[in-house]
């Protein structure tokens, strides 16, 4: 595998090339230059071309997950679980029976980063996402809110009217510190061994449990605002919108190397009230972060997204996460390759045997292809799913290499360039 970068004398196609210490390589993907040379080039042809410039990471010690994220050249898909810290680990349970408030544990630093770092000491993944919740965010701008066992968040004043938008106010990041912390004490923990996650709700997600009180099968109360007080929604997700993206910055300056944007119940609308009601807020959020954190890789998952790929791509975020319900192939073709993409095995499979799990992984990621591809599930790991299953999950992920699964991609040596 050719390294986006390096500055030593590499071997490259079994033969010694002596570049001497100041040399630079250029990596080539299909015609598209990642990093401008210092005397020669390397060109590094796929199977697909790309669209878009390939930027090489301005740090060669990026984390694996980062590099993929951007698309540079990896010698394997980087790999994380959505909910890979919760109830299937034992010593999650066990913690939690200590500290059976999950707002005590999503809003305590310790407790936090405890959590957080359970998954990596047991799987090692290459990234590792901060235990929280994406309503955590909420009272720091106005919206309290409570967790109830059965009834799950609860937000007791719900806002519906003109005056239900006068309880908001620009969010206050000093009551989000244990949040900050916390992504310190990780990026701390795993240095360049994996890269450190953060995550944010998107607008319309955010709004649906802000307007309906809480959790919903039908979303009828909010998706009615949208047709009788459209002004009242908007409104709302425009306040939504410059919290939510002034938090990804502090998450970033924090310690995060990468953010999700979970638009959880945007699959709930249809593709062109998502248009509408959800994609402009998502843009604008990324206008701010681009300018204020160049070179973050943005993710953006929608659960039920077969229907939005195309749309989501617009948005500008670097990597589209894709749920179990498209298949891998089709997405790649969809979303073209100038487009990282996340997932997406189903969670069920990590209940079938070992062998089933690897032939999954094995599928997903020659479907991907071998650039700009993180290996995910297709939604969140279930409760009850067997750790053995994870551990192997990871365990097959850090055997793979892309020289091996696509044998024919050809792998130019350098030539000089004058």
């Amino acid at each position: 595998m050719i390294s986006a970068s390096f500055s030593s004398s590499p071997l490259i196609s079994g033969r010694n090339w002596n570049l001497g210490s100041s040399s630079r390589l250029c990596v080539r993907i299909g015609a598209f230059p990642v990093r401008e040379s210092r005397g020669m080039s390397v060109s590094c042809k796929r199977k697909f071309s790309s669209r878009r410039s390939i930027r090489a990471s301005a740090d060669h010690d990026d984390p694996l997950l980062v590099q993929a994220a951007r698309g540079e050249c990896v010698s394997r898909p980087p790999a994380w679980m959505m909910r890979q810290a919760g109830r299937y680990m034992a010593v999650y349970r066990k913690l939690a029976e200590k500290h059976p408030s999950f707002r005590e544990r999503s809003e305590t630093t310790d407790l936090i980063v405890e959590i957080s770092l359970q998954p990596w000491q047991a799987f090692r993944p290459d990234g590792v996402i901060i235990f929280s919740d994406i309503l955590t965010p909420l009272p720091a701008f106005g919206v309290p809110f409570d967790i109830e066992e059965v009834r799950g968040p609860v937000i007791h004043a719900p806002i519906r009217t003109e005056d239900g938008l006068k309880a908001l106010h620009p969010i206050d990041l000093e009551k989000l510190n244990f949040v900050g912390e916390s992504l310190g004490i990780l990026r701390e923990e795993v240095g360049k061994e994996a890269a450190v996650l953060g995550f944010v709700g998107a607008p319309w997600t955010i709004a649906t449990y802000i307007v309906e009180g809480g959790t919903t099968r039908t979303y009828t109360i909010i998706k009615r605002m949208c047709h009788t007080a459209p002004h009242l929604l908007k409104a709302l997700l425009s306040h939504l919108t410059e919290a939510i993206a002034e938090y990804i910055v502090f998450q970033v300056k924090a310690g995060a190397h990468c953010i999700q944007i979970f638009d959880s119940w945007g699959g709930q609308l249809p593709p062109n009230m998502w248009e509408t009601w959800s994609k402009p807020y998502i843009k604008q959020i990324l206008d701010v972060v681009k300018e204020k954190c160049p070179g973050t890789p943005i993710v953006l998952y929608i659960n039920g997204n077969g229907g939005l790929l195309e749309k989501m791509k617009d948005t500008g975020v670097d990597v589209i996460g894709l749920d179990w319900t498209v298949d891998m192939a089709d997405g790649r073709k969809r979303l073209g390759s100038g487009i990282s993409v996340q997932g997406n095995v189903d969670p069920a499979f990590l209940f079938s045997p070992l062998s089933t799990v690897t032939e999954e992984i094995q599928r997903v990621v020659k479907s991907a292809g071998p650039r700009g591809h993180i290996l995910n599930l297709g939604h969140g790991v279930l409760v009850g799913t067997p750790e053995e299953a994870v551990g192997h999950f990871f365990e097959v992920t850090r055997s793979l290499n892309f020289n091996t699964l696509f044998p024919d991609r050809p792998i130019e040596v350098p030539t000089l360039v004058a």
